[in-house]
C-alpha cells in the first residue's frame, strides 16, 4: 500500500465445506452439489473426512527444481506501473548525461509517478502554479499539511518531472521525421536511477527479461571536485536536458570518468569569419581546419569568422534554420544537428557541458516499445531439503521469530505492503509449475514402477486423487487422449514465504483444484465469474501503461492488484487460508491469486464437467479476440464426445447436445458465407491427425477442426471460416475448404446424442405409465425390475421417477418376503416374526393397491380366512371357562402354526401361564417336596409379577412373598450370628436353628450355622476328652484344638482355658531356650537336650571319631604339609601351623581364631580360694570345639529349676521331656563321678595335689622374688618391677574384673608377656596316675564331656589328670599367642579412636573450650538420665521376670491350685517318676536356686 493509505483489510472468507464419507466418495457430484454456493464467490475449500489422509509418494531424493525469481513490488500492477515510469524518466535523463537520484519527502522516497499524475488530473503544471494549489497536490499524496511541503513538491516536479513531460508533450520537438538508432548499443549505455535496495537477487545471464537487472551496475557521474572547478555547472537554470547542480536531485560523477566532447579543434588553428558569396561556410574547409578527436576543453568550441560556405551550410540550426551566432549552436551527440540553445524549448542560458542529444534522439530513444514483463529462473537447482532449509531460514530471518510462530494475519499485511512498495525490494523464490509426470505426483499412482501398499491403493484409485479426478467419467477431459500438462496432468508447487501467484483464470476457463500435501498455508483470493469482466476493466482502468504494450497481461500470471484496490472499485473478493491436507477448488472463469505463508508443497490440475461446456464455447470466442493460442480444440472435444453417445454420461449427453446443436448452425452460417464468396473447392481432412501449429487461423490463432480455408498458392497458412477474407489476396477460385464432416454427418451425429439424451425421457414416459396404470394394465414384478435395470446400464440420473419406481419395488418385494413368510412351512413360521391380524389385513390391502399384479394375494386371502376361523373358536372356549388346561394348550399351539398374532390367542396364552405357574408353586410348597433354595423361591415371585393377575395368583403371590419376608429375615441372623465378631454361645445357635425347622426353603446361613455348631460340639466332646484324660495333653494337639476352636463361629469358654494352658507351655520354652541356647545358635532346644541314639551308641560313636582324630597327624608338626592333613575347620580350610587347637573330647582340629577358645587371663576361676601362680594344672585351659560343645551348659541346679516350673505345666512338651531325660542321665554320671572321687586311691591322689598347693602358696617371698628377678631377666622391658610374679598372680585370679580394652589393654599386653616368660619353669606331672585309675577317670571325663551340662565334678577330674601328665606348653603358648593378637586388635582400635578425636579438635579450632563444655554439660545430663532410666528398665525387667516366674517361684501359702497340679504330676506322671526316682528329691531342693532364672 502506498505510504499514508490504510493498512490492508482481509476480504470477506470463502464457503468452507466438510463432507460426509457418502458424500466424499463421489467427488465430482459433491462438487455439483456445492456449485450453487461455492460460484457465486468464485472459490471454495473443501475440508476431507479426518481419516482421510493420502501418503506422500514424492521420491525426496531425487526430487530436483530450478524455482522462479519473484520480485514483489514487481508483482503488483500499479508498483509496476510506477517503477515503469521511473525508467522512463531515469532513461530520459541518463540520456543525456545525468543520473535521477530519487528525492526523499517526509523521511520517505517521493512518488514521482503519483506526483506526475496528480499534477495531470490537477489540470498541469501551469493551471496549479497559477491556482497555487501544490498543498492540494500534497494532501493528494498523503503529506501532513503545512511545512511547506507544497513549494517543495513543486521545486521536484520543475526540476525532474517538468522537463520529462514538456518533452512527453512534443512541445520542444523538432518538426521533421526522427529515425531511431540501428543497434541497442545506445539502450546498454542507458543506466538506473538510485532506488536502494533495487533487486537483491541478480538475475540470470540467459534470461529475456534483464532491463531491471542491468540497474545494478553503477554509472559515471560528476564529482563534488568537478562541480567545484567548473562554475558553468552552478550557473545551469532548472529547465531544459543536461546535467544539474548538487542538490537538485542529481548525482556527482566520479572523477576519473571521462567526458566525452562535442567538437574539437587544434589550437594552432585559427578560424577566421569569413563567409562565401552564397553565406554558406565551407565544408572542405571545415574539414581542414577542424578535427573530430577530442580535446581537454570542457566547453564547445564557438563557430565563427568561418568563410567557407560548406562549412555555414553544416553548421545550421535545425528549427530556426539559419547559422547565425555560431557560438550558440549545439551540436548533438546522436544525430549530429545542430541547434541555437535558445531556440530550444525550454532555451538553454549556456552552452552545456559533457554528452548532449537533441530532442529528435531523446524521443527516438524513450518511444521504444518497452520489453515484456515476465519471471526469470533461477541459476541454482534445488531438493526439496535445501529449498525448505533456505525457505526456513529466509522467514524467521525476517520476522525474527520462528517459523511456525508467525501469524498468518502478520505475514498477509507484510506481503501486500511489498508488493505496493516502490523503495523496497525483496526477492524470493517459488518452484511452480513443476511437471509431475517427469518428477512424480504427491499422491501414489496405479501405474507407477514400485509396489504399492494395500492402503496407496486405495488412495491410488481415489476420485479425489488429482491424478484421477481429470479422467472421471463425469470428466470431459477424459475424453481428450493426450496429456495436456497442468490440464489432465497435475502440476506441483513448492513455495516459500511471500512466493505468489498473480491474478489469473485457469485455460479454457475450466475448473481447478489445488490439494495441500504438507507445509504452512497457502493464502487464496477469488473473484466469481459474474465479475471476472469487471476486474479486468478496473485494472485496464488503473494500469492502462501495462495493457497497451501487453493486452493478454493477464494471461501471463505475472500481475498483482491489491484486493482492497478491487474491492474499493466494486470487485467482489474472498479469502481463504489453504491449511496442509485441505482442497481448493476454483470455478469456471474465476479469477484467483494468493501467496504462500511459507514452505509447503502443493499440487494442482483442471478438471471439466457438463456445466463447463457453455463456458468452454465462450472462452474460445474470447481467445479468439485476444488472438490467444488454444490449449486443445473445443470442437474437436465435442465432436469426439457426439461420435460416442452412449458412453457418455447422461447429464453429460445432454449438455453435449445442446453444444452440438449450436456448433452445427454456426458451421453451417459460416460454410454459406464461403459459397456466398466463391469457394467451391473442398477436401477433407483429418485434422486430429495434424499437430495443432499445422492447423492454427493465422488471423485468430484458433485450433480449427471442423473446417478451414486454404489456398493453393499460399500453402503456409490457413484460416477458420471467421476469417476467410484474412487469409491471402489470391482468388476465391484459388482457395478451397477443408472439412472434417459433411454437413449431413453432422445432424446425423447429433440424432444420435438426441437419442441418448432423450433416452431418459422415453423411459421416464414407461416408468410413469407403469406406476399410475394408465393403460389399466399392472405390470409384473419382472417387467418392473427390467425398467430399474435399464436405468442403471444407461446410467440415467437419479431423479425422482427413478426413486419412486425403487421405492415400489422394494415394497413389492417386502410384500412378497412376508406372504412367502406366511404359507412357508411350520418351522419357517416359527423362527419368523408373526404378523398381527391388522398388519394381515393392510397387507392384503397393500397388495391390492400397488402397480404390480402378483400371483400371491390368493395365499394371503387363504390365511386370512383360516385365522378368521380361529379367532371364532378360541372365543367360544374363553367363553366357557374354566376350561381344561389340555383343551387351551391345544388352541395356543394352532394358534402358533397360524403365523399371524390373533389378540384371542394372547388370552389363551395368560390363561396357559397362570395354571402352569400355580402348579409350580403348589409343588414348590408341599410338604413332601423337596426345599427349595431362596432363588428359586425369588424366581417364582418373579415369574408370578409377570403374568396376568387373577384371585388365585394374587393369593399365591401374598403367601410367597411372605415366605420369603420370614426366610430372609431368619437368613440374615444366621448371617449376624455368622459374621459378628462377638461370637455366639451354643445354646443361642440352637435356639435360632430351632425356631427355622418350619421353614420350608432351604436357607444357606442357617445351614452353614448348623455345620458350625455340630463342629463346635464335637470340639468340646474332644476338648473334655483330652482334659479328662489319664496323662498331660500334648502341646501339638492343645496347639491344633485352639486353632480349630478359633476358627469356629461359636463362643467357646473352654478355648480361653486352652489359649492360657498354650501360652504357658511355651513361656516355659522360651525360657528353657534361653537357657541352653548360644546366641544366633544355628540348634533348637530339642536337638541339644535330646539324645541322638542310647547312651552306649553315643559313647562308642565318640569313642570312634576320637580314634580317627587322633590318628590325623598334628597341624603343630613343622614337616607336615597341607596335603597330607585331614583336618577341617569349621571356616572351611585345613588349620595347620601355630594357632591350631585340639578339642579335648573329639580330638579334632581348628584354627583358634576360628572358634571360642580359653582366656588365660579374662576366664573366672572354679574356685572362691586363689591358685598359686605355678599352679598350671588349674589354669583354664580345657577346649571343647563347637561341634561337642553346642550350647551354654547351665549349671544343674538351674536345669532343676526348669524342671521344677515343668511339673507345674499341665502340658506335655517333648523339649520337657527330653529335658527331664538328660538330667536324669547328669545325676545319674555325677553320682557315679562323686564314688569315683570318694575313693581311696582317687582321695590320696587328691590329698597329694592339695598339699602341693599349699605348699605353692606357702613359699617364702624370697623365692618369689628370685621368680620375678628370673622373670625379669627373660623380659628387659618390664625390669625394675619386684612384684611381677604377684601381678600376674592377681591377673589369673581376678581376671573377670577386667572390663574395657581402652583401661587394661596396656596392662594386659605386659602380664601377657611376663606370663609367657614363666612357661619354662612349668613342670610336670606332679602326680603319678596308675593306669587303673587314669583310664576310668578319663572315661567319666569324656561321659562329663558329653553331657550338656555343667558340673564341678567334671572340673575336678579334669584338673587331676591334668595333673597327672606333663603341661600341655604348646597349647598354653597357642592360647598366649590369639590373647596377644586380641590385644593388638584391641590397641588399634583404640588408638584410631584417639587420633579422629584429636583430629576433630584441632578442626574445631578455637571453639573447643565451649564444646567441650557443653558435651561435657550434656554428657553429664544424659548419664545421669541414662541411670535413672536404667534403674527404672531392671526394675521393669525384674518385674517382667517375676511375672514370666510365676510358674518358677515356689508357692508359700501352698494354693489349691498348686497342690492339684502336684498332686496331678504326682498321680499322672508316676510312669517317668519312677524312672528317674533320685531327681523328685533334687527337684525340691532347688526351689531355692529358681530365681536364676
Amino acid at each position: 500500500m502506498e505510504p499514508g493509505c490504510d493498512e490492508f483489510l482481509p476480504p470477506p472468507e470463502c464457503p468452507v465445506f466438510e463432507p460426509s464419507w457418502a458424500e466424499f466418495q463421489d467427488p465430482l457430484g459433491y462438487i455439483a452439489k456445492i456449485r450453487p454456493i461455492a460460484e457465486k464467490a468464485g472459490i471454495c475449500k473443501i475440508r476431507p473426512p479426518a481419516d482421510w489422509q493420502p501418503p506422500f509418494a514424492v521420491e525426496v531424493d531425487n526430487f530436483r527444481f530450478t524455482p522462479r525469481i519473484q520480485r514483489l513490488n514487481e508483482l503488483e500492477a500499479q508498483t509496476r506501473v510506477k517503477l515503469n515510469y521511473l525508467d522512463q524518466i531515469a532513461k530520459f535523463w541518463e540520456i543525456q548525461g545525468s543520473s535521477l537520484k530519487i528525492p526523499n519527502v517526509e523521511r520517505r522516497i517521493l512518488d514521482l509517478y503519483s506526483l506526475s499524475k496528480i499534477v495531470m488530473e490537477e489540470g498541469g503544471y501551469e493551471a496549479i502554479c497559477k491556482d497555487r494549489r501544490w498543498a492540494r497536490v500534497a494532501q493528494r499524496l498523503h503529506y501532513p499539511p503545512g511545512r511547506n511541503i507544497g513549494s517543495l513538491l513543486r521545486s521536484h516536479y520543475e526540476r525532474i518531472i517538468y522537463p520529462y513531460e514538456m518533452f512527453q508533450s512534443g512541445a520542444n520537438h523538432v518538426q521533421c521525421n526522427t529515425h531511431p538508432f540501428d543497434n541497442e548499443v545506445k539502450d546498454k549505455e542507458y543506466k538506473p536511477h538510485s532506488i536502494p535496495l533495487r533487486q537483491s537477487v541478480q538475475p540470470s545471464k540467459f534470461s529475456s527479461y534483464s532491463r531491471r537487472a542491468k540497474r545494478l551496475q553503477t554509472d559515471p557521474e560528476p564529482t563534488e571536485e568537478d562541480i567545484e572547478k567548473n562554475p558553468e555547472l552552478k550557473k545551469l537554470q532548472i529547465y531544459g536536458p543536461g546535467p544539474k547542480m548538487m542538490g537538485l536531485g542529481l548525482m556527482a560523477r566520479d572523477k576519473d570518468k571521462t567526458v566525452r566532447k562535442k567538437v574539437t579543434c587544434t589550437p594552432a588553428v585559427t578560424v577566421k569569419d569569413q563567409r562565401s558569396g552564397d553565406g554558406n561556410m565551407s565544408s572542405a574547409l571545415l574539414k581542414q581546419h577542424y578535427s573530430l578527436e577530442p580535446c581537454t576543453k570542457t566547453t564547445m568550441q564557438l563557430r565563427k569568422n568561418h568563410s567557407s560556405a560548406q562549412f555555414i551550410d553544416s553548421y545550421i540550426c535545425q528549427i530556426c534554420s539559419r547559422g547565425d551566432e555560431d557560438d550558440k549552436l549545439l551540436f548533438c551527440d546522436g544525430c549530429d544537428d545542430n541547434y541555437h540553445i535558445y531556440c530550444l524549448l525550454p532555451p538553454l542560458p549556456e552552452i552545456p557541458r559533457g554528452i548532449w542529444r537533441c530532442p529528435k534522439c531523446i524521443l527516438a530513444e524513450c518511444k521504444q516499445p518497452p520489453e515484456a514483463f515476465g519471471f526469470e529462473q533461477a541459476t541454482q537447482e534445488y531438493t526439496l531439503q535445501s529449498f525448505g532449509e533456505m525457505a526456513d531460514s529466509f522467514k524467521s530471518d525476517y520476522f525474527n521469530m520462528p517459523v511456525h510462530m508467525v501469524p498468518t494475519e502478520l505475514v498477509e499485511k507484510e506481503f501486500w505492503r511489498l508488493v505496493s512498495s516502490i523503495d523496497e525490494d525483496v526477492t524470493v523464490e517459488y518452484g511452480a509449475d513443476i511437471h509431475s509426470k517427469e518428477f512424480g505426483s504427491g499422491f501414489p499412482v496405479s501405474n507407477s514402477k514400485r509396489n504399492l501398499s494395500p492402503e496407496e491403493k486405495e488412495y491410488a484409485t481415489s476420485g479425489w486423487n488429482l491424478n484421477v479426478m481429470p479422467v472421471l467419467d463425469q470428466s470431459v477431459l477424459c475424453h481428450i487422449n493426450a496429456d495436456i500438462s497442468g490440464m489432465k496432468v497435475p502440476w506441483l508447487y513448492v513455495g516459500m514465504v511471500f512466493s505468489a501467484f498473480c491474478w489469473h483464470i485457469e485455460d479454457h476457463w475450466s475448473y481447478s483444484i489445488n490439494y495441500l500435501h504438507w507445509g504452512e498455508p497457502k493464502t487464496w483470493y477469488g473473484v466469481p465469474s459474474l465479475a471476472a469482466e469487471h476486474l479486468e476493466e478496473v485494472m485496464k482502468r488503473l494500469t492502462p501503461e501495462l495493457f497497451d504494450s501487453q493486452p493478454d497481461l493477464l494471461h501471463q500470471l505475472v500481475t498483482l492488484m491489491n484486493p482492497n484496490t478491487l474491492m474499493s472499485h466494486g470487485v467482489p473478493v474472498v479469502r481463504t487460508n489453504q491449511c496442509a491436507g485441505e482442497f481448493v477448488i476454483t470455478f469456471p472463469r474465476a479469477y484467483h491469486s494468493g501467496f504462500n505463508q511459507g514452505y509447503n508443497f502443493a499440487e494442482a490440475v483442471n478438471f471439466c464437467t457438463a456445466d463447463w461446456l457453455p463456458a468452454g464455447r465462450q472462452c474460445i470466442e474470447h481467445y479468439r479476440r485476444l488472438r490467444r493460442y488454444c490449449v486443445f480444440s473445443h470442437e474437436e472435444l465435442i465432436c469426439k464426445m457426439a461420435a460416442f453417445p452412449e458412453t457418455l454420461d447422461l447429464n453429460l449427453a445432454v449438455a453435449v447436445h445442446k453444444e452440438m446443436f449450436i456448433m452445427v448452425q454456426e458451421e453451417r452460417r459460416l460454410r454459406k458465407a464461403l459459397l456466398e464468396k466463391g469457394v467451391t473447392e473442398a477436401e477433407r481432412e483429418a485434422f486430429e491427425l495434424l499437430p495443432d501449429d499445422e492447423r492454427q487461423c493465422i488471423k485468430c490463432k484458433t485450433t480449427c477442426f471442423l473446417s478451414a480455408l486454404a489456398c493453393y498458392d499460399c500453402p503456409d497458412g490457413l484460416v477458420c471460416l471467421s476469417h476467410i477474407n484474412d487469409l491471402c489476396k489470391c482468388s476465391s477460385s484459388r482457395q478451397y475448404l477443408r472439412y472434417r464432416y459433411t454437413l449431413d454427418e453432422l445432424p446425423t451425429m447429433l440424432h444420435k446424442l438426441k437419442i441418448r439424451a432423450e433416452s431418459f425421457d422415453t423411459w421416464a414416459n414407461n416408468v410413469r405409465v407403469a406406476l399410475e396404470v394408465e393403460d389399466g394394465r399392472k405390470r409384473s414384478f419382472e417387467e418392473l425390475r427390467a425398467l430399474e435395470s435399464e436405468a442403471r446400464e444407461r446410467r440415467f440420473p437419479n431423479s425422482e421417477l427413478l426413486q419412486r419406481l425403487k421405492n415400489c419395488l422394494s415394497e413389492v418385494e417386502a410384500c412378497i418376503s412376508q406372504v412367502l413368510g406366511l404359507v412357508s412351512g411350520q418351522v419357517a413360521r416359527m423362527d419368523t416374526p408373526q404378523l398381527t391380524l391388522t398388519e394381515l389385513r393392510v397387507l392384503l390391502e397393500q397388495m391390492g393397491s400397488l402397480p404390480c399384479a402378483m400371483h400371491q394375494i390368493g395365499d394371503v386371502r387363504d390365511v386370512l380366512e383360516q385365522v378368521e376361523a380361529y379367532q371364532a373358536e378360541a372365543r367360544e372356549a374363553l367363553a366357557t371357562l374354566p376350561s381344561s388346561p389340555g383343551l387351551l394348550q391345544s388352541l395356543l399351539e394352532r394358534g402358533q402354526q397360524l403365523g399371524v398374532e390373533v389378540p384371542e390367542a394372547h388370552q389363551l396364552q395368560q390363561q396357559v401361564e397362570q395354571a402352569q405357574w400355580l402348579d409350580e408353586v403348589k409343588q414348590a410348597l408341599a410338604p413332601s417336596a423337596h426345599r427349595g433354595s431362596l432363588v428359586i423361591m425369588q424366581g417364582l415371585l418373579v415369574m408370578g409379577a409377570k403374568i396376568a393377575s387373577s384371585p388365585s395368583v394374587d393369593k399365591a403371590r401374598a403367601e410367597l412373598q411372605e415366605l420369603l419376608t420370614i426366610a430372609e429375615r431368619w437368613e440374615e441372623k444366621a448371617h449376624f450370628c455368622l459374621e459378628a465378631r462377638q461370637k455366639h454361645p451354643p445354646a443361642t445357635l440352637e435356639a435360632i436353628i430351632r425356631e427355622t425347622e418350619n421353614i420350608p426353603v432351604h436357607l444357606p446361613n442357617i445351614q452353614t450355622l448348623k455345620e458350625a455348631l455340630t463342629k463346635a460340639q464335637a470340639w468340646i466332646a474332644d476338648v473334655d476328652e483330652i482334659q479328662n484324660g489319664d496323662h498331660y495333653p500334648c502341646l501339638d494337639d492343645l496347639e491344633g484344638l485352639v486353632a480349630v476352636g478359633r476358627d469356629l463361629p461359636v463362643g467357646l469358654e473352654e478355648l480361653r482355658q486352652l489359649e492360657l494352658q498354650v501360652l504357658t507351655a511355651h513361656s516355659w520354652r522360651e525360657k528353657a531356650t534361653k537357657t541352653f541356647l548360644k546366641k544366633n545358635s544355628c540348634y533348637t532346644l530339642l536337638e541339644i537336650v535330646a539324645f541322638k541314639e542310647g547312651e552306649q551308641k553315643e559313647k562308642e560313636g565318640i569313642l570312634q571319631l576320637r580314634r580317627t582324630n587322633s590318628a590325623k597327624p598334628s597341624p603343630l608338626t613343622p614337616s607336615l604339609m597341607a596335603a597330607s592333613a585331614t583336618s577341617m575347620c569349621v571356616c572351611g580350610q585345613v588349620p595347620i601351623g601355630v594357632g591350631a587347637l585340639q578339642c579335648d573330647l573329639c580330638q579334632d582340629w581348628f584354627h583358634g581364631q576360628c572358634v571360642s577358645v580359653p582366656r588365660l587371663l579374662t576366664s573366672p576361676r572354679p574356685s572362691l580360694t586363689s591358685s598359686p601362680l605355678l599352679a598350671w594344672w588349674e589354669w583354664d585351659t580345657k577346649f571343647l570345639c563347637p561341634l561337642c560343645m553346642r550350647s551354654r551348659r547351665p549349671r544343674l541346679e538351674t536345669i532343676l529349676a526348669l524342671l521344677v516350673a515343668l511339673q507345674r505345666l499341665p502340658v506335655r512338651l517333648p523339649e520337657g521331656e527330653a529335658l527331664q531325660c538328660l538330667t536324669e542321665r547328669a545325676i545319674g554320671w555325677q553320682d557315679r563321678a562323686r564314688k569315683a572321687l570318694a575313693s581311696e586311691d582317687v582321695t590320696a591322689l587328691l590329698q597329694q595335689l592339695a598339699e602341693l598347693r599349699q605348699q605353692l602358696q606357702a613359699k617364702p617371698r624370697s623365692e618369689e622374688a628370685s621368680v620375678c628377678t628370673l622373670a625379669t631377666a627373660c623380659d628387659p622391658i618390664r625390669g625394675g618391677s619386684g612384684n611381677t610374679v604377684s601381678k600376674v598372680q592377681g591377673l589369673l585370679e581376678n581376671g573377670d574384673t577386667v572390663t574395657t580394652p581402652e583401661n587394661i589393654a596396656p596392662a594386659k599386653g605386659s602380664d601377657l608377656e611376663l606370663l609367657s616368660s614363666l612357661l619354662p619353669q612349668l613342670t610336670g606331672p606332679v602326680l603319678k596316675l596308675p593306669e587303673a585309675i587314669r583310664a576310668p577317670l578319663e572315661e567319666l571325663m569324656m561321659e562329663g564331656d558329653l553331657l550338656e551340662v555343667t558340673l564341678d565334678e567334671n572340673h575336678s577330674i579334669w584338673q587331676l589328670l591334668q595333673a597327672g601328665q606333663p603341661p600341655d606348653l604348646d597349647r598354653i603358648r597357642t592360647l598366649l599367642e590369639l590373647e596377644k593378637l586380641e590385644h593388638q586388635g584391641s590397641r588399634t582400635r583404640s588408638r584410631a579412636l584417639e587420633r579422629r578425636r584429636r583430629r576433630q579438635k584441632v578442626d574445631q579450632g578455637g571453639k573447643v573450650e565451649d564444646l567441650v563444655q557443653q558435651e561435657l554439660q550434656s554428657k553429664r545430663a544424659r548419664s545421669s538420665g541414662i541411670t535413672s532410666q536404667e534403674g527404672q528398665k531392671k526394675e521393669h525387667f525384674q518385674e517382667k521376670a517375676d511375672r514370666e516366674n510365676i510358674f518358677l517361684t515356689p508357692s508359700t501359702d501352698n494354693s489349691p491350685f498348686l497342690k492339684r497340679n502336684q498332686n496331678n504330676l504326682q498321680h499322672k506322671d508316676s510312669g517317668s517318676s519312677a524312672a528317674c526316682p533320685s531327681l523328685m528329691p533334687l527337684l525340691q531342693l532347688s526351689c531355692h536356686d529358681e530365681q536364676e532364672l
